[in-house]
C-alpha cells in the first residue's frame, strides 16, 4: 500500500489525481490485479468520472450542492454536515482493474479526490491486489 498527500485550495473541490494513482502502480511490481483508491476521511470522496472537460466536476458540485445546500437546520455542530453527506453520497473508494501495468480506465475517464470541507491536507491510500 502507498500513501498520498494531496493538498487542497478551497471548501469545494475536484482534484484529478489520476496521474499521482498512475505514479504510484508504475512503482508497484504487480501487473495485473485491481487498485483499490481509498481517502480516509468523513469530509472527503473519491470518485471517477469525466475528466476531460472541467465543466463536469463543476456540474456535479452545482448538482451536490443543490442536493445537500451548506447552509441547512442541520444538527452536526461544527458547520460541515453538507461536506459529510456529500462524502457519503460520493464514497470513500473506487476499484480500478489493473491490466499490464496499467490502469483500466475509459478514454474520458479519471480518478478525483472531492473535497467538500477544504481546504485541506487529504491522504489518499492505494493499494494493489494481484490477480
Amino acid at each position: 500500500m502507498e500513501t498520498m498527500l494531496v493538498r487542497t485550495g478551497s471548501r469545494i473541490q475536484f482534484v484529478d489525481i489520476t496521474g499521482q494513482v498512475r505514479e504510484v502502480i508504475a512503482r508497484i511490481a504487480t501487473k495485473d490485479g485491481v487498485a483499490i483508491v481509498y481517502v480516509p476521511h468523513t469530509t472527503a470522496g473519491i470518485t471517477i468520472n469525466e475528466a476531460a472537460d472541467p465543466s463536469v466536476p463543476e456540474d456535479i458540485n452545482t448538482a451536490l450542492s443543490g442536493l445537500v445546500p451548506h447552509h441547512r437546520n442541520y444538527r452536526h455542530s461544527e458547520g460541515n454536515a453538507d461536506a459529510h453527506i456529500k462524502a457519503t453520497l460520493v464514497g470513500s473508494s473506487v476499484n480500478v482493474i489493473l491490466s499490464k501495468g496499467e490502469l483500466v480506465l475509459g478514454t474520458w475517464q479519471g480518478i478525483f479526490l472531492c473535497e467538500f470541507d477544504g481546504p485541506r491536507s487529504r491522504t489518499v491510500m492505494v493499494k494493489i491486489l494481484p490477480g
